[in-house]
């Protein structure tokens, strides 16, 4: 338990602070503040015209529902699933950019914010806190903000790199301890393990990663058990790698940068994941700046960076971020590792993804024109 002395308040009290046309901002999937969110939903009579903006989040987000249009208005950097369909009805708006350039949006001024809600671990003896599984731009907001309102919450581990914040920089504390959203991981398919073997095929010893979380993920994770000296510098990791880093397979002996370090911006996966991370030193959670700047993912030997993608044409045009015209999720980081794993010396970019949807429809199109107003979703 920290010495550090701190007041906590209710959460009610804590969003007081907001006011109407307030810009505000939340860390993303596992770290957004669900108590805090709530309690500023609870003010909507009391306010109007207040922006938010944040990367992908799952759970409660009722501040996209139509009877809040006239309260809240969602500027997202990612689609996630819980504001999907507000968006495409046009009851959220989506922000086109790779994550790497989201930082720089924020500390540029382009995307304003005055305030800040935030999940973070207690406060250690020094009196810093972690952001834990979600650095992400959320660094940047908090640079930016006039005010920060913290939910501190014991199973928020506490994360090295970027990730600590001094407690003289949050205006509230609240405390509300409940246990992070956790991955849910189905088991791998025929097809899966498939695509796995494909593309751990072209992985060689000494490669860095950068890998997500998902079915083709995990299945290429699944068959990389007898290579050596794997690194990581991704835009998030999760379970899979565990695995890997116990066997000693993943190292980072081989890195230019961040040696030996597991480089990563957010989090998800399972409690497992959440407690090897807490104060390990061997992890790093930076800057969406750093981890997502093409020229500094270059800077490793032998990037493979494996993503997915909702369709491709026979001309190899990759589209991840839309079905026809409707946006689906968005840019993310997809871009910045493409670049970056092309630049980099022995580096492959790869984008791997079965052939057809789950109802049977083909993702190999002629031209995406041909496919954007029959394609039945991914």
């Amino acid at each position: 338990m920290s010495q550090f002395s701190y007041k906590c308040i209710s959460a009610e009290e804590a969003v007081r602070i907001i006011k109407s046309g307030d810009r505000l901002h939340w860390p993303c999937v596992a770290a957004a503040p669900e108590i805090l969110i709530k309690a500023l939903v609870a003010r909507a009579p009391e306010l109007q015209n207040v922006h938010i903006t944040h990367l992908y989040t799952e759970g409660y987000a009722d501040y996209v529902l139509p009877q809040y249009a006239n309260n809240f208005h969602l500027d997202s950097f990612f689609i996630g699933g819980n504001v999907r369909k507000a968006t495409q009805a046009g009851l959220a708006d989506y922000i086109p950019c790779s994550l790497s350039d989201t930082a720089r949006i924020i500390r540029d001024g382009y995307q304003p914010v005055d305030g800040v809600l935030l999940t973070v671990s207690e406060p250690d003896e020094d009196g810093y806190v972690s952001l834990g599984t979600s650095v992400d731009c959320t660094l940047a907001a908090v640079e930016q903000a006039k005010y920060v309102i913290a939910q501190v919450n014991r199973y928020m581990p506490f994360c090295h790199g970027d990730a600590k914040i001094h407690a003289s920089k949050i205006s509230a504390f609240v405390r509300h301890d409940v246990p992070l959203i956790e991955a849910d991981f189905p088991p791998l398919t025929e097809q899966d393990i498939a695509i796995g073997k494909h593309a751990s095929a072209l992985i060689p010893d000494g490669a860095t990663l950068q890998i997500g979380i998902g079915s083709i993920p995990n299945a290429v994770l699944a068959q990389l058990g007898d290579h050596k000296h794997l690194g990581i510098h991704s835009e998030m990791f999760s379970d899979g790698v565990l695995p890997l880093i116990e066997s000693g397979v993943i190292d980072g002996s081989q890195k230019k940068i961040d040696v030996g370090k597991h480089v990563a911006t957010f989090l998800k996966g399972t409690q497992k994941l959440y407690d090897f991370v807490d104060h390990n030193p061997d992890v790093l959670m930076n800057d969406v700046a750093y981890t997502n700047n093409p020229a500094v993912i270059a800077k490793n030997p032998k990037v493979i960076a494996i993503n997915s993608a909702i369709q491709i044409d026979l001309t190899g045009q990759v589209c991840a971020d839309s079905i026809g015209t409707k946006m689906f999720s968005g840019s993310g980081g997809q871009l910045d590792f493409m670049l970056g794993a092309a630049a980099s010396e022995g580096g492959i970019p790869i984008v791997a993804m079965p052939s057809i949807t789950a109802k049977g429809v083909s993702k190999i199109v002629r031209s995406p024109k041909v496919r954007a107003s029959s394609h039945q979703g991914p």
